[in-house]
């Protein structure tokens, strides 16, 4: 299968469907020639201020029209993007721009005060102020009003290949620095492509764009798939549940993607108001990734809300997605993150490398179009993570008969106490039955006689104890898998797509 440059995807859908919504943000609907002419100013003033078609621009945004305007004019002039999350210190953002040796920044129109900081350390570097504001601007920044209203100079066009850099994504960074994954215009428009096959998007369809778009899951679920089938995109600047149900029962929208931690607080809202549980029925499609999805949280949602909950899995370096519940008629495996999507291979191996037999537990590998090309500036983690052609996603996982397959853990998450191997999502499926536990995260902690020793983090509803707890994982859990230490919290630190941090969890409780 031949997949286009993401901008070619843009042009084509524009040229196919002009007068059809490309998005919706802040009750502003723009069709796709709209858009298309806003990427084409974008671009054509980036060109004129000399940004080569190599260079790299950061967006420091979170959702909204300027994002997808920015990432897309950037890319038509062939530049790379560099999404970086704006909730992250000064520090954790100036690491990654240095790192990712980007020219060009685009932040709120806050950060401006940074930029004499950001330009001693990037010499030359330019920042795009969004947002409005009456405060005179520093030298080297720009207003984003200035590049959309650009019409001095067309664009000239330049050469573009499937194989350049469109998009470098830093990973969490939970050991050692953060590193950036090289993701190609191939490899996304493989993974947009795919996804919107694989769910049958169409113009008919409003997907909800809550997941930060900095994050892969929603660039390429939600934005760039919609791009390539001629969706609209419902542009959330943040995650509200009342204004989920509120905008999706007035748009009627018919895709919703989210993380397990989106489904929990919408069935929690919902739960002390019934009538919530009606509003979100013009979904065809709810699409769950990020992190694991609990089996209670998902029958819990899926009674109350009477809709079914797809699960998929995926990675960064994978563009994300390698794997989906099928939404085509086939069976839907409860707990189980599906099949690969057409034309992406998964696979079970052992330490050795060698594939295992379904049943068997051992590291996921993952083979197809939308791996990445590897790591900016670190061959070495890039030959270790892509051996002999298999990208290495570091999850614990097994088959079973009919080729579906099943997380069991994050290799690195992995307790082993006393020789055995716990798994943290087996211990936290357990605590997740009980009717009166919220939020659950399980990490291990050193033990001088055990080696490592099972704690269970716990969000719980008023009136439950911690004796109750323990008595509850005593009727499901062998011994060793028993947390031995329970704490109670008002909630579980996380970052913004929702995925619990373990290693703060971890740090807390060595203190």
């Amino acid at each position: 299968m031949e997949f286009r440059h993401l901008d070619e995807n843009l042009r084509n859908t524009a040229a196919r469907f002009p007068d059809q919504i490309a998005y919706q943000y802040a009750s502003i609907q723009t069709t796709y020639e709209q858009l298309d002419r806003q990427v084409e100013r974008i671009a054509a003033y980036l060109q004129a201020k000399g940004a080569p078609a190599d260079e790299g621009i950061a967006l420091i945004l979170p959702n909204s029209d300027a994002f997808v305007t920015l990432y897309h004019g950037a890319l038509r002039l062939g530049m790379y993007c560099v999404p970086l999350n704006p909730l992250y210190t000064p520090q954790e953002l100036l690491y990654m721009l240095v790192d990712s040796g980007v020219k060009w920044i685009a932040a709120p129109r806050q950060f401006a005060a940074l930029a004499p900081m950001v330009q001693a350390q990037l010499a030359g570097v330019q920042m795009i102020a969004v947002g409005d504001g009456e405060d005179a601007l520093p030298p080297g920044v720009v207003s984003y009003t200035e590049l959309a209203a650009f019409t001095e100079r067309p664009l000239v066009p330049t050469q573009h290949s499937v194989e350049d850099t469109a998009v470098i994504l830093y990973t969490s960074g939970t050991t050692g620095k953060p590193k950036g994954a090289m993701l190609s215009h191939r490899n996304l428009s493989s993974n947009a492509t795919l996804i919107g096959d694989f769910f049958n998007y169409s113009p008919e369809d409003r997907i909800v764009a809550v997941l930060p778009m900095f994050h892969v899951f929603c660039l390429s679920v939600c934005l760039n798939a919609a791009i390539f089938r001629g969706a609209e995109l419902m542009i959330f600047p943040r995650f509200s549940p009342m204004e989920v149900f509120r905008e999706v029962a007035t748009s009627r929208a018919t895709v919703f993607v989210g993380v397990p931690t989106m489904y929990n607080f919408l069935m929690q809202a919902a739960r002390q108001d019934p009538a919530h549980s009606e509003e979100l029925r013009s979904l065809r499609l709810c699409l769950s990734g990020g992190a694991a999805l609990p089996v209670a949280l998902l029958e819990g949602f899926e009674k109350l809300f009477q809709l079914e909950i797809l699960e998929g899995y995926g990675l960064s370096e994978a563009s994300p997605v390698t794997s989906f519940v099928p939404a085509d008629g086939r069976a839907r495996k409860v707990g189980s993150i599906g099949v690969p999507i057409t034309g992406v291979e998964q696979k079970i191996f052992d330490e050795a490398d060698r594939e295992l037999p379904p049943g068997e537990v051992g590291e996921l590998v993952v083979r197809g179009p939308n791996v990445m090309k590897g790591y900016w500036q670190r061959p070495d983690d890039t030959a270790l993570a892509l051996r002999g052609g298999w990208l290495r996603t570091g999850d614990l996982a097994r088959t079973d008969e009919d080729g579906y397959f099943y997380i069991v853990d994050r290799k690195k998450d992995m307790i082993i106490v006393g020789g055995f191997n716990v798994y943290p999502r087996e211990v936290e499926e357990a605590l997740f039955s009980h009717p009166d536990i919220v939020e659950a995260a399980v990490v291990g902690i050193p033990d001088d006689q055990y080696g490592e020793a099972v704690v269970a983090c716990v969000v719980a509803r008023e009136g439950l104890e911690v004796s109750m707890i323990y008595a509850f994982c005593e009727q499901r859990l062998a011994k060793y898998k028993r947390p031995v230490r329970i704490e109670l919290m008002p909630e579980l630190p996380k970052n913004q797509t929702g995925k619990v941090l373990r290693r703060e969890l971890r740090e807390r409780l060595s203190v």
